[in-house]
């Protein structure tokens, strides 16, 4: 018998399981070998292979002890599985990390094969919509 996930929903319910473990050696057996990391936002942190995947959580798991992952939306579609969620948790100098968005998973053969990463974190007090707009246009005045 296969401890295999039976569906991309399920790895992903192990995913955030092992995550709020903090269990490296079980968050890292979700990925596959091939796994690839997109970051459209910050294409220069795109990577893979999952020796990556080790490296970040190692250093998550020692610098946020508290970290916590939570799901608020999922949704499964054959191979992909959006997941709209947030990281919270508290450095080891007290700072407080707060991270939100939706990740986008493909998910083949029990494993996870990619994801279209958007997490970022949230900010406090800044922009309301009418400064955000004109700031975009700022940009766009080039």
């Amino acid at each position: 018998m296969s401890d295999l996930p039976a569906t991309p929903y399920a790895l992903i319910a192990r995913l955030f399981d092992r995550t709020n473990a903090h269990d490296l050696e079980g968050l890292v057996a979700c990925f596959g070998p091939d796994y690839a990391l997109t970051n459209p936002v910050h294409p220069g942190r795109d990577f893979v292979g999952p020796d990556q995947v080790r490296r970040n959580w190692t250093g998550l798991f020692a610098g946020i002890p508290d970290l916590l992952a939570s799901p608020h939306g999922v949704v499964a579609d054959g191979e992909r599985v959006w997941v709209e969620m947030s990281m919270t948790g508290t450095r080891r100098d007290g700072t407080p990390v707060h991270l939100a968005g939706v990740q986008v998973f493909t998910v083949r053969q029990g494993l996870i094969r990619g994801c279209c990463f958007y997490l970022e974190p949230v900010e406090g007090a800044g922009l309301d919509a009418d400064g955000a707009v004109q700031q975009l246009q700022r940009f766009a005045k080039c």
